[in-house]
């Protein structure tokens, strides 16, 4: 870097005058900026890698500070400040003021420019594969000038790298410019068609729009060109391949490619029997969603039954309606979000991908009383046809005999107090068991878990029994009213 010595000296070669020119002005302002020579560049990276291997931020975010200052004036330093953040290295946050700063000053050069849009991918967390598009002005301004850069001559080294730009800024600003982006990932196989990376990155955006069949050839093909084809490539193709319903290509994949013990089961896909695992459930994921409306919705991190590596079936009974609940099976992309620790095992959290099978299980809430924590959701053993007591809370409370026993809710307290957990849930049950039969197994069920009650308006109504209904009502609203204070 420039010493503070030689700036003194060159503000006295100029006398100390008046900088009559804008020229000067643009010398000046290189100077104070401190410039690098390829040596001090090659020593502050070196420090820079370091500190972030050591997990120090604070001192390589320091390390970066004069850097981002030169590098309106060296591109080589742009050049390696932009490698950098394509590596993973900073917060979002972080990446995005780089990344700013580095296309504000070099947004005609169409190499940086193309480089910028690759690295557009570390500005957004895209294991959370259903966020909501973008509002960060960076990735616009950088998708238009691509889009006008694409449109004029280059030689094949840069034509490739600013359409592999456009193609990943648009693909990362969710359903918003997937014309580009399919435009922008077409063009590129087109360029490199012997690419394994350029047939498996156009796979990953096919995937992600739910275009499963196409995304599979594309994964297939990636392994084909591959010398020594990834499991990463495996695993997408197998995504796909269970998306498009081709199950004996996903079995292939998932048996004899990746050695997983699985054979063709329920719902005619490879099952396998896996550990139950989580999924952060959207009520519309990025596969099915539009530029129209390009946003998760609501969601809910839920247990699934694991029936192969990408899919499953939902065994929690969800808080809220997401247009996809109990007994529904689903398919999740292969990173996972996270891990949930329970004691010492950890559960994978996985992105909810699509919706394979909605199988329109009935669900009637249900408000209750136990003597033991877990009681009421163990009626679920007595159940037919995976039917389920599912509790979404338990809550000890004091409650005395006449409140949870008496119907009427103007009533006088008693002096003999008990003390139960109130439960709140929901019970599922497909729709080929009646309600009629639920109800009377789920009587049976409780008979012998004395002194435990369910109480499900919803239920009896459903079942014909109207005057029940309107009992069980009255307890299951003085339930809740307890539970709530």
């Amino acid at each position: 870097m420039v010493q503070v010595s030689v700036q003194v000296s060159m503000l006295a070669v100029l006398g100390g005058g008046c900088w009559s020119t804008l020229s000067t002005l643009g010398w000046m302002k290189k100077i104070l900026a401190g410039l690098f020579s390829k040596r001090q560049l090659e020593k502050t990276l070196q420090s820079l890698h370091k500190a972030l291997e050591a997990d120090h931020d604070e001192a390589a975010w320091g390390i970066v500070q004069p850097l981002l200052q030169a590098q309106g004036h060296q591109r080589d330093v742009a050049l390696a400040l932009v490698e950098v953040v394509a590596e993973g290295a900073f917060s979002v946050e972080q990446t995005i003021e780089v990344l700013t700063a580095v296309f504000a000053a070099h947004a005609q050069d169409p190499l940086l420019l193309g480089l910028v849009g690759d690295a557009t991918e570390q500005a957004r967390d895209i294991d959370y594969l259903n966020l909501a598009p973008s509002d960060v002005p960076l990735f616009d301004a950088v998708l238009a000038a691509l889009l006008d850069a694409v449109e004029k001559p280059h030689d094949a080294e840069v034509e490739y790298q600013l359409w592999s730009g456009l193609f990943t800024c648009a693909r990362v600003m969710a359903r918003q410019h997937d014309e580009v982006a399919d435009r922008a990932g077409s063009r590129l196989v087109t360029l490199q068609p012997d690419s394994s990376f350029a047939h498996y990155s156009y796979g990953l955006f096919l995937k992600t729009r739910g275009r499963f069949a196409e995304g599979m050839a594309e994964n297939q093909l990636a392994q084909q060109l591959a010398k020594e084809p990834t499991d990463a490539m495996f695993w997408n193709a197998g995504i796909c391949a269970t998306g498009a319903g081709a199950a004996e290509v996903a079995l292939d994949i998932w048996k004899k490619q990746l050695g997983n013990k699985i054979e063709i089961g329920r719902f005619g896909l490879p099952d396998g029997g896996y550990a139950h695992c989580k999924v952060r459930l959207a009520e519309r994921p990025l596969a099915e969603r539009n530029k129209n409306n390009d946003d998760p919705g609501l969601e809910e991190t839920i247990w699934i039954e694991r029936l192969s590596p990408c899919h499953g079936i939902i065994r929690s009974v969800l808080y809220q309606d997401l247009g996809v609940d109990y007994g529904d099976v689903v398919l999740m992309d292969g990173a996972p979000i996270t891990y949930h620790t329970y004691g010492e095992r950890q559960v994978p959290v996985f992105p909810h991908l699509a919706t394979l099978l909605r199988r329109n299980y009935h669900l009637y809430d249900f408000a209750g009383t136990q003597d033991a924590e877990g009681k009421l959701a163990s009626a679920t053993e007595d159940l037919d046809a995976d039917a389920t007591v599912y509790s979404h809370s338990e809550n000890y409370k004091v409650l005395c005999a006449a409140c949870w026993r008496n119907e009427r809710l103007d009533h006088t307290h008693g002096s003999e107090e008990e003390t139960h957990y109130v439960v709140r849930g929901r019970i599922a049950a497909p729709p080929e068991l009646s309600p009629a039969d639920l109800l009377q197994q789920l009587d049976a069920a409780l008979a012998h878990r004395a002194p435990c009650r369910i109480y499900s308006p919803d239920l009896c109504k459903a079942a014909g029994l109207s005057d029940r209904a309107a009992v069980e009502r009255r307890r299951y609203t003085m339930l809740l009213e307890n539970q709530s204070t």
